[in-house]
């Protein structure tokens, strides 16, 4: 079934609690999207596949970025929320609790061929398809070979805290701002020590490495929205395009131009 509507509109009419087969797929065209779907949970765990276009999943402490090709794993139960870009295709597949070896904690995965023709198959199926013959037999293979799918570092920690919410709700509205550690400190009322060690203990990270990945997720969401380079750098804030490619090659390896080429 292929719906074209914001995504929060659609997929709020399909519960895939339901359905007591152990994976359900269905896809979404969003042409348009301006509306971030609530804040909400489900028994099953769900995978999010962006074939084109891009998806940021938000749980509890972390944002999750879903670039062409890869997927978000949302273990069940997990509160969460989905934001697409415009003009893109996306899969969902839900699957049952201990059917398939999938990771506790919710993690960028990379998809490969098999995997991605085998979700889109069992989306043009119907969600209640028999439990017995080719329909069930291709989910038990995709759950098999998706449990060896690679973990991918695509993830934006994220505090309760909020003083640190504060500086990631601001960073993710205007990622172009460059205030230092020291001039939030001094907004913030706290010293830059404390500042500093507060953010390494909520996220593991330096105030530079945390931003630079909030960069990275932001980057990546609008490169699969077509975003060109030379924009998406001065969105970013970023003096030059030289020094946005330099950081994106040290996080993921190649350039962008070269990653989306990659994926496709």
């Amino acid at each position: 079934m292929t719906i074209h509507a914001p995504l929060a509109h659609s997929i709020n009419d399909f519960d895939p609690d339901t359905f007591d087969r152990p994976a359900v797929a269905w896809r979404l065209d969003v042409q348009r999207n301006d509306v971030e779907q609530p804040v909400h949970q489900h028994r099953k765990g769900q995978l999010v596949l962006a074939l084109s276009g891009g998806v940021t999943c938000t749980v509890p402490k972390a944002m999750w970025m879903v670039p062409p090709h890869h997927a978000v794993w949302i273990p069940g139960g997990m509160p969460h929320s989905n934001r697409a870009t415009d003009n893109a295709r996306i899969f969902f597949l839900f699957i049952e609790p201990d059917v398939a070896r999938m990771p506790d904690e919710c993690c960028t995965l990379a998809i490969s061929p098999l995997v991605r023709e085998l979700i889109v198959h069992l989306a043009d199926q119907p969600a209640a398809y028999p439990q017995k013959g080719p329909t069930a037999r291709v989910a038990a293979v995709l759950l098999e070979q998706l449990a060896a799918a690679p973990v991918e570092q695509l993830y934006l920690p994220i505090s309760a805290h909020p003083k640190l919410r504060r500086i990631a709700d601001t960073l993710v509205a205007d990622p172009a701002n460059r205030s230092t550690l020291a001039e939030w400190a001094q907004e913030l009322a706290m010293s830059e020590r404390t500042l500093a060690r507060l953010v390494v203990q909520e996220t593991g990270l330096t105030f530079g490495r945390w931003r630079q990945q909030l960069h990275l997720i932001v980057a990546l969401g609008q490169l699969a929205a077509e975003v060109p380079v030379q924009r998406v750098a001065g969105n970013l804030g970023y003096d030059s395009v030289t020094a946005f490619i330099t950081m994106f090659k040290k996080a993921l390896g190649q350039s962008p131009t070269q990653y989306f080429a990659a994926l496709r």
